[in-house]
């Protein structure tokens, strides 16, 4: 494959960051919010959000089941925060009526599992496949509680990290260990931004070999 056209799901969240950080990777990114756009392209990106708006959006603009149909068939995609959310199997927390996630990762997620805004945090992560600590933005971040025997994962919650620097996450029995990044054949997810730390590609650049592998 030459250049890959890669979409971002234009809906909500970091698309811009997205879109920029994937054309600095070699992609042609473009954004996605009609099924013909959905149609056109290599790979999809659902960034951040908001869950129960994402999915309130995809249907209002008819893209949930076509977009749940090319995953299916093994369109590759990448979702940070939210995305990681919608892209999950099933869903965990008292708020999640509203979110229909899409089914492409074999992996039970916890929505909002480090507190609220006001807890948002930044770490450094050893992360499977990129050499040297990623700088890692959490903002109402999930985290991944349950896996499938096919998910790999890339990372997890250095030790350190507690209820000082997350304090409304108390009522955890700990934070270390937490698993924030996996993969499940052409699928990547983080519980971070990577989008939002300038001047580093390097998780975009992983989804972008993903997609030219395919």
């Amino acid at each position: 494959m030459g250049e890959p056209v890669i979409g971002v799901l234009a809906l909500q969240g970091g698309v811009a960051e997205h879109l920029a950080a994937l054309e600095r990777c070699g992609a042609r990114a473009v954004p996605v919010r009609r099924v013909e756009e959905l149609d056109a392209v290599d790979g999809i990106v659902l960034p951040g959000g908001e869950s129960t708006t994402m999915t309130r959006l995809l249907d209002t603009v008819e893209l949930y089941e076509p977009l749940r149909a090319r995953l299916a068939e093994g369109l590759p995609a990448y979702g940070s925060c939210a995305g990681m959310i919608m892209l999950a199997s099933s869903v965990e927390d008292a708020g999640t009526a509203g979110v229909r996630p899409l089914g492409a990762l074999d992996v039970v997620v916890r929505r909002n599992a480090f507190g609220r805004q006001v807890d948002s945090f930044e770490t450094e992560l050893d992360f499977q496949g990129i050499d040297g600590p990623v700088r890692a933005v959490f903002i109402r971040a999930p985290w991944v509680d349950k896996i499938g025997e096919d998910v790999s994962v890339l990372a997890t919650v250095p030790g350190g990290l507690d209820a000082a620097t997350t304090p409304d996450a108390t009522e955890h029995d700990g934070l270390a260990g937490r698993i924030v990044a996996v993969q499940q054949g052409a699928v990547l997810a983080t519980a971070f931004h990577p989008e939002l730390v300038e001047g580093d590609e390097r998780v975009h650049r992983c989804f972008v070999r993903i997609v030219r592998g395919r």
